[in-house]
């Protein structure tokens, strides 16, 4: 099973129209463009929208390396407002891995490559439940 085929099971990103768009080991890049049902009362994109655009990017990220790995906290901070017609990207870095801990770094960018909002989580890996996924270095 590879990664892709993996996260196919998480049915509130694909809800929502989160996509994957490259997965690597510590790292990953989703995708999600914009649509009238993201949008917040004032016609900017929901937080809980760009928040679950970073949490999904942060969970094929940490789940890269075929161990299965849970959000421990997670910190997101708004930049810039985006809306509908927007498509935003989240880039997921491996900033520390450990035997049961492990923290990532969060960009989310609209297509400008202007930065939306950043986010930083910290995970627990779950070392007796692998991921059944295999990824090049």
């Amino acid at each position: 099973m590879t990664i892709e085929e993996f996260f196919k099971n998480d049915l509130f990103a694909a809800e929502v129209g989160v996509t994957l768009l490259e997965v690597h080991k510590g790292y990953s890049k989703t995708q999600l463009e914009i649509q009238p049902k993201h949008l917040n009362a004032a016609g900017r994109t929901q937080g809980g929208v760009v928040f679950t655009l970073a949490d999904y990017a942060l969970a094929a990220a940490a789940n890269s390396h075929g161990i299965l790995s849970f959000s421990l906290s997670s910190n997101i901070t708004f930049m810039r407002a985006s809306g509908v017609g927007d498509t935003l990207f989240a880039e997921a870095r491996e900033r520390y891995i450990g035997r049961s801990t492990g923290l990532y770094q969060v960009d989310v960018t609209n297509g400008q490559g202007e930065l939306i909002a950043t986010f930083e989580s910290s995970v627990f890996r779950k070392g007796y439940s692998p991921v059944p996924v295999s990824l090049p270095e």
